[in-house]
Order: structure tokens, then sequence, then C-alpha cells
């Protein structure tokens, strides 16, 4: 009989995984397809215990040993015969070797050098890697215990099999893969795939390899290497006309609020500045939502509108009674001539209640947790030029909603990391110092203005009143001028800042801008201590009967896109 062409008729499927869900199923829809399966260590066991047709790798490995052997004629003993081929070196070693990946590597031409190896060709290779990255997170964890988590021989299959697509082979390393691989094949006449789609697999192998190897240099090396992996999701325009196209690349991350996993419904695709916006955006609503969360451990109903990045118009409203419609008129009433053209995002539906507060606006686009239809048809831009955006993540924010990985920015030349602002007050907190009486109304302003203060361009200086945004005087180079700002800002909208409470995103080096602040009819200040002359706006601020609050620098510092 002939090995050759059996190889040829008879195509063969190596698993080997770590992720072991649903994998069973997986391999007998392969055989289905008239796949012989080929499984190392523990995938074999399981799927032979759950009754798939299975040839171990150590078999395989076994072959060539045994027929040489056997032609010498050199007797061995059944310990010994079913010990080879085995895994060796406490696990280590298993798929590491010539029968397995000669294999996968192969060229067509190879074809009688395979038969008479005994080594079969390898048509599909669906593997992944030990979970490295779950276990350095976990705390406690040794050096010696995370490098045994170190995958070698997976990702080395991987890559062999990557290199080995050029000659059909289909590679498999991601899990949520499995599934459309498996569609495809069985719709297609021939159970193959295109080729094109097998390079797209097998790009994406040495992707996977590459950013694995990249997780374990970053860790072995105290994050004195690292790298920045992405998938482009997106494509549109960029932020000049000669700046297209620009794209959108996904790390793959899970997180319910990453961009990759707001959808546009209807309207034109979001635009790089548009993209911008909504980062901003997301990373401002998820601070009013910690700071309530963990103050008041209630979330309210939140509006905010963005331009350039920086909250133009923000409201919050927690009442029992129409509180999204008041929510959505107070970041309306905001300014209402810096909103044209700009963005809002919600944590509630738009629906028949709300819409009319929008419509009619000339609105980049509106992020929700959904819209209804009726909404939708209300609120169309000629051209499609309002996009309508959607995660239900929105409606369920807390204080774990913040982002807490690393923020990078690119510099020339290399890029700039750091941890991610997380701060969020505690009123209980012994680190703040209250200088005066503020009411519970007054704490909730404070909270809304630190929210919109610490994510918008320092320095900023926010004014809020009755859990609306007056006024937001952002990216000034000195205090008094992001005071003045604010107070421009709020005059334009013809706000009332009588009783009002003020944020600044950092201390203030001398009482110049309290000062600006007081006479403008703000009653309570937000701030960080930090400064040698404290002590004259603390003494100003008791002098006019004015409401003092205070962090210190290092702990409460609200910089943002500095």
């Amino acid at each position: 009989m002939n090995k050759k062409n059996i190889a040829i008729k008879k195509r063969n499927a190596l698993i080997s995984v770590s992720d072991k869900e649903n994998i069973v199923s997986f391999a007998k829809r392969l055989a289905a397809l008239d796949f012989n399966i080929i499984a190392s260590g523990g995938t074999a066991k399981l799927l032979k215990e759950s009754g798939v047709k299975v040839t171990s790798t150590a078999d395989i490995i076994n072959k060539y040993a045994k027929d040489l052997l056997k032609k010498n004629k050199i007797k061995l003993s059944a310990e010994i015969e079913n010990a080879l081929g085995g895994a060796i070196l406490d696990h280590r070693v298993v798929t590491l070797s010539r029968e397995i990946h000669g294999g996968i590597l192969a060229r067509k031409d190879h074809m009688e050098e395979l038969e008479k190896l005994l080594i079969p060709w390898i048509d599909l290779v669906c593997v992944d890697f030990y979970p490295f990255e779950k276990t350095i997170a976990k705390p406690g964890i040794t050096m010696a215990e995370a490098v045994e988590q170190d995958d070698v021989g997976g990702p080395t299959m991987a890559h062999s099999a990557a290199k080995g697509a050029q000659e059909g082979r289909i590679i498999i390393c991601d899990p949520n893969d499995r599934e459309r691989v498996l569609k495809l094949l069985e719709k297609s006449a021939d159970h193959d795939l295109p080729e094109a789609k097998k390079n797209e697999l097998a790009a994406k192998a040495d992707f996977v390899v590459s950013k694995y190897c990249m997780a374990v240099s970053t860790y072995r090396s105290e994050r004195n290497l690292m790298g920045i992996f992405g998938e482009k999701i997106a494509e549109f325009k960029g932020e000049n006309g000669h700046q297209s196209p620009a794209h959108l690349y996904t790390s793959g991350t899970s997180d319910p609020l990453a961009l990759d996993k707001f959808m546009v419904i209807e309207g034109m695709a979001p635009s790089y500045n548009n993209y911008c916006d909504l980062a901003r955006m997301t990373q401002a609503i998820t601070h009013i939502a910690a700071g309530f969360d963990k103050n008041k451990k209630k979330v309210p109903f939140i509006a905010i509108g963005v331009k350039h990045g920086n909250p133009c118009g923000t409201g919050i409203d927690a009442s029992e009674t129409k509180a999204e419609t008041k929510a959505l008129q107070k970041m309306m009433e905001g300014d209402s001539l810096a909103i044209f053209g700009g963005l809002i995002m919600l944590n509630f539906e738009v629906n028949e209640k709300t819409v009319e507060f929008l419509s009619g606006k000339m609105l980049d686009g509106i992020i929700a947790p959904s819209f209804s239809k009726e909404a939708i048809a209300k609120l169309r831009r000629k051209g499609d030029r309002c996009r309508f955006i959607v995660n239900k993540a929105l409606s369920k924010l807390n204080l774990k909603s913040l982002d807490a990985n690393p923020h990078f920015r690119y510099v020339r030349g290399g890029f700039l990391i750091q941890p991610n602002y997380t701060f969020v007050p505690d009123f209980k907190s012994e680190d703040m110092k209250i200088y005066g009486k503020i009411t519970e109304e007054q704490k909730n302003d404070m909270l809304l203005a630190w929210a919109i203060g610490c994510t918008s361009n320092s320095n900023t200086i926010s004014l809020v009143k009755n859990g609306k945004l007056l006024g937001n005087g952002v990216g000034q180079q000195d205090r008094v001028g992001a005071a003045n700002l604010a107070i421009a800002r709020a005059e334009r909208a013809k706000h009332d800042l009588k009783g009002s409470v003020a944020y600044s995103d950092s201390f203030f080096p001398f009482p110049d801008g309290p000062e600006k602040l007081i006479n403008a009819g703000v009653k309570t200040i937000f701030t960080t201590s930090g400064s040698v002359k404290d002590n004259l706006t603390i003494d100003l601020c008791k002098e006019k009967g004015v409401a003092l609050v205070m962090i210190p620098d290092s702990i409460g510092r609200g910089f943002f896109g500095h």
C-alpha cells in the first residue's frame, strides 16, 4: 500500500492545546471532515477518553526508532519501549522532535523523504500556549515558577506551522479562531481554505508567538524590554487630509470599554479625532462613575459632551424622576457654542424621553449603551454625519471601570510609559483636609468637578454647580489663566457662578487664583496642597468664608495630557 497516496487522500491534523474548552467537539468535527487526529500528551489522553480516534505524538516519534531497532534486531524491555517518544524532563520536552516538526515544515518535494522516515505530513496544526501572563499576574509568583510556565513547544510548533503554511498548511493558535476555521472548512466543497486565509492565519501565528515571547522578555527583564502589539480593526480619515488613512489597532484585551468594543450602528465611520475624543470621554465618564461609586455607593445618570478631548458640557443627576433627561439637559446647557460639532457620551439609553434635548443639535456622534429606533430617526444628520455608537458596558460603570493599564505616549524615537491615573478621592480619608463646612450637594459637585478636571488637558480649573459643568478652563500655562478661562466660559454661557464649586488639578502657587474664583462667586475650592504658600490660600478662604478641601499633591494631583 502506498503511504504517499494515503497521506494525500487523508489529511492529518495535529492538536496540542492548553485551553481544552470545546476541543473534543473540535476534534470530532475535524475527523468528520476526513482528518486523522494526532495529539500530544494531555490532549491525546482527553480525546481518547472522549471517544476520538487519535494517534499520539509519542507514537509518531517512536515509529522511526522502533523500525530502526527492528532492522538491527535490537530488543528492548517493554518498559523502555513504551517510554520512547513520551514526555521527558518533567514534561519540558514533548513535541520538540524532528518527527513532529518534519511533518510541519516539509515541502511537497520532501514527501519521499518523509515516507522513508515514517513521518506523516501534517496539514493542520491547532496549538496554544501555557498561560504565562495569567501565571505572573498571581501574587507571590517566583521567577522559577514563572519560567516553568514559559511555553517552548507550543510557540515552536506555531512558528514552524506558520512557515509551513506556504505549502498549504492551516495553523490555528488562537482559541477564538477554532470555531471560525471549522465553519469555513465545513462550508467548503473540498474542506479546505483559500490560500489568502491560510496566509492570514500564518501571519497571526507569528504575531501571537511574538507577543507571547515579548511578554516573557518583559517579565524577565523587569520591564527593561517592552513592545507594543496590535491588530488592525479599522481604517478611517486622519487628523488632517494629508494624514489619511489612519488606523485603529486592538491589543486584544477583554476590557469591555476598550475602543474595539464600541460599535457604530449607524452613520459614518469615526475619524482619528473621533476616536481620540472617544478615548478621552471614556476616561472622563469612568472617573465620574468611580468617584460616586466610592463615596456615594451609587452612580448617577451621566451625560458628558467633549470637544477636542476636553469636557465642554457635563451633567449628572441621581433623582428618582426624569434623572436621565435632567442630566442630559444640564450637559447641553453647559457650553452650547463649544458643543457644536462635538461628541457626547451617556450611561443611559437614548430614547423618546431623552431625544428632545439632542434633536436639531449639530453633533458628530452620540455614544450610549443603546438607542431606540425612534431616537435614531429623529437624530440623523444629512450625509450620515452623526455617528451612533453603542457599548452596553456604559450602563454598568463603577469603581472597577477605571483603566488600570499603563499609559503609553509616542515620542520621537520611542515611547513614554507611566501608570494610568486611577486616583479617586475619598471624603473619609485622613489625607483629605477640609477647612470650613461642606454639604452633601457640594461633595457631589466636587466629585464631578474633580473627574472633569483630572481628565482635561492640564493646567485645568473646572467650575461646577448643582451637578452641571459651568466652565472648563483647560490647557493653560498658569493657574490664574486657567481660572480666568473657566470663569469667562461660564459667563459667556450666562451661568450664575454664585455658590459654585471649583476644582484645580494641582495646587495654587499663590492665592491670586483662588481670589479670582472667589470674586466670581465660587464658595468651595477643591485642590491639592504642596505650595510653600498654601497657608496664604487657606487664610484667604477662611477670611472670605469659602470652604477649602485639599489633598497632598503627591497623592491627588490630576494632571492629564500634560
